[in-house]
Formats: C-alpha cells, structure tokens, sequence
C-alpha cells in the first residue's frame, strides 16, 4: 500500500496567521488553485491512486474534491479522525495575540487544545484501519497541517521534523508493519502558481 498525504489548500485564516484547528473554515481563491496544481501534477505522473479520503472539515473536502473529480477516482466519506487538532481557547487567535495572551511559551499553556499524543493516536487509527482494510490500495489522504506533523512523525521517526505547507504532499509505502518515505512535504506543483 502506499498513502499520499495532503495538507488542504490555503485559506483565509492561513492567510492571517489564525490557528483554526476544528474551526471550520473554506478553501480561499488561491487554495482552490493549489488543489488544482496538485491535481493537474497526479493526473501526469506514473503513480496511480485508488481513491481519496479527507478530514470532515470543509478545506480538506472541498481540496480532496477537486483531486477526487480530476483523477476521476472516487472520494470516500470524510473520516474524523483526520480531523484537524482541537486548539481550545487558540483557535482563531493570530501569533500577536497568542504572545500578548500566553507569552513566548503559549504551545505549552493548557488551553484546552489536543495533546500530541492524542492526535497521534486517532491519526494512526485510521491509517492502520485503512491499511487493513485493503492492503494493496494506493490512498490518497486530504488532511491537516499540525495533524500531518504527529501523523508523519508516528508513521516514520527519521523524517524531518518541519512545517508542514499548504497543499504539500508526502508518500510513504507500507513495509512490513512500517513505513518508508518516498516523497516528503514536496511543493513542486506549487511553483507554476508562483511565474
């Protein structure tokens, strides 16, 4: 089995530098644009890839929409435990005011937000679920930024600890009972968006 990993599109509160966490909030203009650049990119490569699932907040649907109707390959029902994490009290807030709030340490307050572990677990669920289910299906996944962070980590401890980007992709291939990586956080589709 190999698993595509997406982040959604941008948004309008990306863009402001608001954490949403389970806030839900839609793709704007330029995601939509991201989601097609990266659809435009798989329906070109070699790889092919069975099916598409998502978060069940709308940015993850409607980017795992626009991939689903280009690749003409059906979108399964949004799964939460793709769902983003729950940042309690931070949701919505931009840095200025979670520094003016909680101070330089705000990752660390207790805030009501989801703890890594958490987040860890439920995301790893599904994979292990989906995995299970039909080993040799190549899944595309549309999900979330702080998600994809623990999800990647969990599945594979050697990758690069990094931002994660809006509309990144990362593959990894089932071996065994572990994962290799075979692409990770890549933007390349991104760039003709840029010229």
């Amino acid at each position: 089995m190999r698993i595509g990993l997406i982040r959604h599109g941008k948004t309008e509160w990306n863009g402001l530098g608001k954490i949403q966490g389970q806030t839900d909030i839609p793709l704007n203009s330029e995601g939509i644009r991201q989601a097609h650049a990266l659809a435009h990119r798989l329906l070109h490569e070699p790889m092919k890839w069975d099916a598409v699932v998502s978060s069940n907040l709308s940015r993850a649907v409607e980017t795992a929409r626009i991939i689903a109707d280009t690749l003409g390959i059906p979108l399964l029902p949004g799964d939460e435990r793709l769902r983003e994490r729950f940042y309690g009290e931070i949701e919505g807030t931009t840095e200025a005011e979670r520094l003016a709030r909680w101070g330089p340490h705000w990752k660390k307050c207790d805030c009501g937000q989801e703890s890594d572990a958490s987040v860890r677990e439920r995301s790893l669920s599904f994979v292990e679920e989906a995995a299970a289910a039909i080993p040799a299906r190549n899944l595309l996944v549309v999900t979330h930024g702080s998600l994809l962070a623990q999800l990647l980590q969990a599945m594979c401890a050697n990758l690069a600890d990094k931002p994660i980007h809006n509309l990144s992709f990362s593959i990894l291939e089932r071996e065994g009972r572990g994962w290799t990586p075979l692409l990770h956080n890549c933007t390349l589709h991104l760039e003709q968006l840029q010229s």
